[in-house]
């Protein structure tokens, strides 16, 4: 087995588990899902380092726990999973280093904040008006908006991520879109 790229995920699933294949397998893996999760991580936190750092950390959970992955859900699904939840775990951190909520308070603090000082950023620009709005969301809200939106993601596929059934991700869709319209309106 000279090259892995042909394989499909369970195939390389397979590699991995073999000792003289693994590196090589999950090399390849996060070739094939780097930079959709990586842009995942950073719509949520916005900055560049943060989301590398994260995306570090996501590779470091699946090496040490694929080996014991039952296969349940497909292997993006639980790739998108564990990206998620270190995603909010860091964002749950940051809130509680800097007693300043994510969602912005009222002196503009916040998440909004780093997404301002972010390089290229120009406030009249609709791609930029629009990171805001979505920056206003609540943290669910937000999530669920950019699976939706930017990943294209089934309902159903996101209810294996987020734990969380169909209709209430529905809604929260629904109040995110109405929130991003009202925020865009009033701007």
């Amino acid at each position: 087995m000279s090259t892995l790229t042909n394989l499909d995920d369970q195939s390389l699933l397979v590699a991995f588990r073999n000792e003289a294949t693994k590196e090589k397998a999950f090399s390849e893996l996060i070739k094939r899902y780097q930079e959709r999760l990586y842009w995942h991580v950073r719509r949520m936190v916005i900055n560049h380092d943060d989301a590398n750092d994260i995306l570090q950390n996501v590779f470091i959970k699946v090496w040490k726990s694929l080996a014991d992955f039952r296969e349940e859900a497909n292997f993006y699904t639980w790739l998108y999973r564990i990206g998620t939840n270190e995603t909010l775990t860091y964002l749950e951190q940051q809130k509680r280093r800097s007693s300043v909520s994510i969602s912005d308070d009222e002196d503009g603090g916040g998440i909004s904040n780093r997404l301002k000082s972010e390089q290229g950023y120009d406030a009249n620009k609709i791609e930029w008006k629009l990171q805001q709005g979505i920056q206003s969301l609540p943290e669910k809200q937000r999530v669920v908006f950019n699976l939706r939106y930017y990943d294209e993601m089934p309902y159903e596929k996101m209810s294996e991520i987020l734990g969380t059934s169909e209709g209430a991700l529905k809604a929260s869709y629904h109040h995110a879109v109405k929130k991003i319209e009202a925020f865009l309106k009033a701007i």
